[in-house]
């Protein structure tokens, strides 16, 4: 329980430094953040963004290690943990998008503009949208958790693609693609101490945040498959 206060306080905190603390040429306070050039006021979106972005790759790895394991094993525990894990990734690679427009409406002037970066993540969710497609057309629980497993493994061959090489090689929009002069990619962005703080506590407490809703996801999934099992018995 007291995990789950400090968690709440962790992302409170970051989630009002983010938003609130101010951006400025030359900081000179704790509170303050530096200019970056190419993201001015938008810099921000950095510390909600990027977290999702990240948990939507971590989601898809979990979801194809745990389809690796069913495969090895054909424990439908694994099944389970791997169709929660590519929940969240979906729900995260939403989140991404959706911050990622928002943010390039105030520096694009548009929503979409089918930028490579943007592109790339709706092919990602076509992708895994065909995966749920796929296992809600199949109604054996073991064929349906192989066939998911086989294509969840060769789903995440496209990941790094889209998400880390495709946007870094070819000239867009977005920071950190080829022809970028400015921000560069998001592990060269000019933060200063404080900046890169409330950065990496961000990105420590969403990681932390996505485990504990994998754990509930799987657990309830697990739950939920034991109870219709016991209604069609009974």
């Amino acid at each position: 329980m007291i995990w789950k206060i400090f968690l709440l306080l962790l992302l409170s905190f970051v989630s009002v430094a983010g938003i609130a603390f101010p951006i400025v040429q030359k900081p000179s306070a704790w509170y303050e953040f530096p200019f970056i050039p190419g993201l001015e006021e938008n810099a921000k979106i950095i510390f909600f963004h990027v977290p999702t972005a990240w948990l939507t790759v971590l989601a898809f790895l979990m979801s194809t290690i745990y389809s690796f394991k069913y495969l090895r094993k054909k424990n439908p525990d694994d099944d389970a943990k791997s169709y929660s894990a590519a929940q969240l990734g979906m729900i995260f690679c939403i989140l991404a998008t959706v911050t990622g427009a928002v943010w390039a409406k105030f520096a694009w002037g548009s929503f979409w503009s089918w930028d490579p970066r943007q592109t790339s993540i709706f092919a990602l969710l076509l992708i895994y949208g065909a995966w749920f497609a796929l296992r809600s057309a199949i109604e054996s629980e073991e064929k349906r958790a192989t066939l998911s497993s086989v294509y969840s493994i060769i789903a995440f061959v496209t990941v790094p693609f889209f998400i880390f090489v495709m946007p870094r090689i070819m000239t867009g929009l977005h920071p950190g693609s080829a022809d970028d002069t400015n921000a560069g990619p998001v592990v060269d962005f000019k933060m200063n101490s404080n900046m890169q703080l409330i950065f990496f506590l961000s990105m420590a407490g969403f990681t932390i945040l996505y485990f504990w809703m994998w754990k509930l996801g799987y657990k309830s999934y697990i739950l939920k498959d034991k109870i219709n099992k016991q209604i069609l018995r009974g």
